[in-house]
């Protein structure tokens, strides 16, 4: 009896190391298709996010001049001289003003059509379209088709005409011109933030709504404590993306107003530009772009941090 156990013992012993090289095997290919999956969007990242950033972090330590083929490490310097720059000052209150009056904008239009299209009335389909086609038409071109239409003798005072009032010239007053900047990108963009609003609420539960209305519950109270909860998750994720947005924007300001006039629409970005293609200084420029980083890290985080106190499910 004891020798029969003991043999059992033994088989059993023997199959188990027998196994074990096989299932280590199979966690092998397991990790290598796993590292393979992944592979791609490491080095992606690394190529074109985290090598960039640490060049440019690099090249903000120097004293970098193109034309001049001079490559000098200088510390600090680049950021001593932003402490003291008045036209760095000055994009920083442009970028403000613009992204304010942008994202206010933007994302209030945007809940308002997403509103309108969720009733299902006729010819919702042609305004959803009209709305979003900007989205899918080139930035520049976009861009210059405006630049005609604000001129003096364009096509919005050309409209204005006819109803007896005399419009500005557009992009030559300081504050008329960062308006027709922000109404440019505003409808350039708000059809995105218009469909994702759309699709939010679309995925209202209907028998939430009709809870809140049989307990007596009017449409702007259903909307503001029953729906704007609910989507609250894509009110953040449109806020971001809008701000981050606002932040970075270029090829308007370069095709209707070239920063001006004076420096009202020199925004962080073409003043970047500025520093870095024009004046030739590209370690003043890594430097600028290290704070517009910056910027926008603080940004986002503030916003994810500050999420749990108004996003549905994060409290």
């Amino acid at each position: 009896m004891t020798s029969t156990v003991v043999e059992q013992t033994t088989r059993t012993a023997e199959r188990s190391e027998g196994s074990r090289p096989r299932r280590s095997a199979a966690v092998r290919a397991d990790w290598i298709v796993g590292y393979t999956m992944v592979a791609p969007a490491v080095l992606g990242a690394l190529a074109f996010v985290i090598a960039p950033l640490v060049a440019v972090l690099w090249f903000s330590l120097h004293d970098w001049n193109v034309l001049a083929n001079t490559f000098v490490f200088s510390g600090t310097d680049n950021y001593e001289r932003m402490l003291a720059d008045e036209g760095l000052k000055d994009s920083l209150l442009a970028s403000l003003w613009f992204s304010i009056g942008l994202v206010v904008f933007n994302i209030s239009l945007a809940l308002l059509l997403a509103v309108l299209l969720n009733q299902k009335l006729p010819g919702t389909t042609t305004f959803r379209t009209f709305f979003f086609s900007p989205v899918v038409v080139s930035l520049v071109a976009w861009t210059i088709v405006w630049s005609f239409l604000l001129q003096a003798d364009g096509g919005i005072n050309g409209f204005l005409s006819l109803i007896g009032i005399e419009g500005p010239n557009w992009l030559r007053g300081e504050f008329t011109a960062m308006v027709s900047v922000i109404v440019v990108q505003l409808f350039k963009n708000v059809g995105l933030n218009m469909i994702l609003f759309l699709a939010a609420l679309q995925s209202v539960p209907e028998e939430i709504l009709e809870a809140a209305r049989i307990d007596g519950a009017g449409a702007w109270r259903r909307f503001r404590s029953v729906t704007l909860p609910l989507i609250s998750p894509t009110i953040l994720l449109v806020s971001i993306i809008t701000i981050v947005g606002s932040l970075e924007v270029f090829a308007q300001i370069a095709v209707l107003t070239g920063g001006g006039p004076g420096n009202s629409t020199t925004v962080l970005v073409y003043y970047l530009y500025q520093q870095a293609f024009r004046f030739n200084d590209f370690g003043y420029a890594s430097a600028i772009s290290v704070l517009l980083f910056v910027i926008v890290l603080v940004l986002t985080l503030i916003q994810w941090q500050t999420r749990k106190r108004w996003v549905f499910h994060e409290n």
